[in-house]
């Protein structure tokens, strides 16, 4: 089995790229998804209700917009929650990842994670996929889903720059032409991938 990490910065694409694997036949884990279960869990929710005060709750649920606006102002803050999230994150990947039906044909998994480099997480994976586009088509993208350019720039701003995390994988994804375009590159990378798992298992 592959396990791939796909990685890049807020705005660039990581979803859409995600999606084009999964069509492809990747089994594809969302951590984002991950966090959302995690955010319904009393025990998660007491520790976050600790840690940011009785405003992160509304009706007894975390408030994901109230905490998203303190961490992106406060860096420290959001290494206090991560610590909370993350061991949970990889507890659950790993449980999802024995779960995965084979058949015997080639294994790949891809994990879509934001934070990969900025945690110091390469090593939990085979191999690192970065999609990327320039910054201000990335920040035009956000705006578009309605957030403001200051915040959108805020949030760029507290991700490692996307030239290292590019100098730093094992492929690129350019995603700032037609989904086409980025599709023919997910099918190159998928060939690529089943290579290097066929060639795994015969060791």
């Amino acid at each position: 089995m592959i396990k791939a990490g796909l990685t890049g910065n807020i705005g660039m694409g990581k979803s859409t790229v995600a999606e084009l694997f999964r069509k492809v036949g990747v089994y594809v884990i969302n951590t984002d998804h991950i966090v959302d279960e995690l955010f319904n869990q009393p025990d998660i929710v007491d520790e976050i209700k600790k840690l940011f005060g009785e405003d992160a709750l509304t009706d007894g649920k975390v408030n994901k917009n109230y905490i998203a606006r303190i961490v992106f102002e406060n860096p420290q803050m959001r290494i206090y929650l991560e610590n909370i999230l993350h061991p949970k994150v990889f507890e659950r990947i790993d449980e999802i990842i024995k779960n995965i039906p084979t058949h015997g044909e080639p294994s790949i998994v891809l994990i879509e994670a934001p934070l990969i480099f900025e945690r110091g997480y390469q090593n939990r994976f085979d191999v690192i996929i970065t999609v990327y586009t320039p910054e201000e088509t990335a920040l035009e993208r956000l705006e578009k889903k309605g957030m403001s350019k200051e915040e959108a720039k805020k949030r760029l701003k507290s991700q490692f720059p996307i030239e290292m995390k590019k100098s730093k994988s094992d492929y690129i994804i350019d995603n700032s032409g037609t989904v086409e375009e980025t599709k023919v590159q997910v099918e190159k990378i998928f060939q690529e991938l089943i290579t290097l798992e066929r060639k795994y298992a015969g060791n």
